[in-house]
């Protein structure tokens, strides 16, 4: 694909669109060498070590090891004492790859199946291109993020005085998503992306023969089976039609599929509840664990209920939302920036530096194709140089010159 292809027209200062051209095409390759050498959560050594290198060379201060393997390079301009931050995540996922791509994944059981790999090369690109062209007076801490999906490496810098160590007035991420209008810019203010929680619910009997001996064992499976068809009637019935939930079962163990005619001693469910206001998460908790209980009592299990709350709901302010909002409009033109998106059930540990400071989520538009988490998925190229722009558009709006 022509390179052309890939840069969307815009009004930025000549000499930034000259050096994005420039960089993009060793930008693509940056993207596709982390995409063929995905790791997860906490052990993103490789990636790590790059972005560094990267940052030091542009002349960035650089601390690495914020939240075992994440890395801050901070950019100085100017005479303003104002200070934000830019945030990218580095992970993949754990599992196999199935695009037939030549820059496919080549770790058995790891790939970048959510775009990180793009977001860690637009916010590498955009620190290049801040560095060479400062086109703004104050201080940016680019903030590259380990364990986005699932571990917290977000509360894990922040245990490690991320922003204590880095102050910012202002904080801000990007994240590409499929089937939006491609190079799109996508925002909702207030609550965006939903809360999501784990749940782990054990029924415990006494196992038994499941033909002859049955009227004398304690049945979990009858207590599990009554507890996952439950569940919905929290959401159908305690949750307002004007508010939103949603509770998933993704996990069910009970006996061994080699011997069907054994009724089990122990059931175990896992699995996922979302919603976006805190009295709606109050309840969902609750509920929860009173349906398990109703269920354990009905057919005398024992029960045991963890209930793990991950991640907060992410909101964005009102006040710096509405001010990029803007600001992209005027650089991009107003149809490419949507303020009115539907939330999204899905969930982002951004939510956690939104809720220690101001600043907005956006994401940006992949165009048709798979969805993230697929095997099928790959980062859409053609975002590259608008990530770029979105970035430097946020640094212009936010420490003027």
């Amino acid at each position: 694909m022509p390179i052309e292809s890939l840069i969307m027209s815009s009004s930025f200062p000549p000499e930034i669109e000259a050096h994005i051209a420039e960089i993009l095409p060793s930008l693509i390759e940056t993207r596709r060498d982390i995409h063929r050498h995905p790791e997860i959560g906490f052990k993103e050594v490789r990636t790590a070590e790059m972005v560094a290198r990267r940052l030091r060379e542009l002349g960035l201060e650089v601390t690495e090891g914020i939240g075992i393997t994440g890395v801050v390079g901070t950019l100085r301009a100017g005479n303003s004492n104002r200070a934000i931050g830019f945030r990218a995540d580095m992970d993949a996922l754990a599992m196999n790859e199935a695009t037939g791509l030549p820059h496919a994944s080549q770790i058995e059981g790891m790939m970048h199946g959510c775009g990180h790999d793009g977001h860690t090369t637009m916010l590498l690109g955009a620190a290049e291109v801040l560095a060479k062209n400062p086109c703004f007076s104050g201080t940016i801490h680019f903030i590259f993020q380990p364990a986005e999906e699932g571990l917290g490496g977000a509360p894990a810098m922040m245990r490690d005085g991320l922003f204590e160590r880095f102050p910012v007035d202002a904080v801000y991420g990007l994240h590409n998503k499929p089937n939006l209008p491609a190079n799109t810019f996508n925002v909702t203010i207030g609550a965006m992306l939903a809360a999501a929680d784990m749940f782990t619910v054990v029924f415990g009997g006494q196992g038994g023969h499941g033909g002859s001996g049955a009227y004398m064992s304690v049945d979990p499976t009858m207590a599990a089976a009554q507890f996952v068809t439950n569940l919905q009637a929290i959401i159908g019935r305690n949750i307002s039609p004007f508010d939103q939930g949603v509770i998933s079962v993704g996990h069910i163990n009970g006996g061994s599929f080699d011997a069907p005619n054994v009724i089990p001693s122990r059931v175990v469910i896992r699995g996922t509840v979302r919603s976006f206001s805190p009295k709606t998460r109050d309840l969902l908790e609750r509920r929860l664990n009173e349906v398990a209980r109703a269920a354990a009592d009905a057919f005398s299990t024992t029960l045991e209920v963890t209930y793990d709350r991950l991640f907060p709901s992410l909101h964005n302010p009102e006040e710096s939302t509405s001010r990029i909002v803007e600001a992209l409009r005027k650089r991009f033109g107003h149809d490419r920036v949507d303020d009115k998106m539907v939330p999204v059930t899905g969930a982002e540990d951004f939510a956690y530096m939104l809720e220690q400071s101001t600043g907005c989520f956006f994401f940006i538009g992949a165009g048709d194709g798979p969805a993230l988490h697929s095997t099928q998925y790959d980062f859409n190229d053609n975002l590259i140089a608008d990530g770029i722009r979105y970035w430097v558009t946020i640094a212009q709006e936010e420490l003027p010159v």
